[in-house]
């Protein structure tokens, strides 16, 4: 069971991002691994490449990056990895931006929200279940049956607000 993130924020200077995607890769293995599922010599590239940073980033952005380590690939090829990773839940699609981003939560599907800095483009994953409850109530007072349920916010983070006011 998922429970609400409580100290979910947005990664300062001090954030070690080495580690954090060193424990994703762990848990993407893991995961991999328990499940019986193969995670390739690309789609694990591809993780490693959608978690270099805490920024959405697109699939042709991927191509390129795998392309400069000498790899030959194609979009298809990028976009099956993509899909791999999307569907056991390795990763999340930000569909305001037709980007991808790492999975907080690998291998559970759960609905999301996410806030998404205009200023620095960061963005960070929180589950919020009095969030999904309140719209499954809405939804059900509407006679509404939710199919896909992704809530995007946009704004401007902390320490982008702090860098405009110097």
């Amino acid at each position: 069971m998922i429970k609400r993130q409580q100290a979910v924020q947005f990664p300062d200077r001090r954030h070690n991002h080495k580690a954090c995607v060193a424990e994703a890769m762990h848990k993407a293995n893991d995961y991999c691994n328990r499940q019986g599922l193969r995670l390739t010599e690309l789609r694990r590239q591809v993780l490693e490449l959608v978690w270099g940073s805490h920024r959405p980033v697109g699939a042709y952005d991927l191509l390129q990056q795998i392309t400069q380590t000498g790899r030959k690939a194609a979009p298809p090829t990028i976009y099956r990895a993509l899909e791999f990773l999307l569907t056991h839940h390795l990763i999340h699609r930000i569909d305001s931006m037709n980007a991808y981003l790492g999975c907080n939560q690998p291998g559970h599907d759960h609905d999301a929200q996410f806030f998404i800095c205009n200023g620095c483009g960061e963005a960070v994953e929180l589950v919020d279940r009095k969030i999904d409850n309140a719209l499954s109530r809405d939804a059900a007072n509407l006679g509404f049956e939710i199919e896909k349920r992704t809530i995007e916010v946009s704004g401007t983070c902390d320490a982008c607000r702090r860098r405009r006011k110097r």
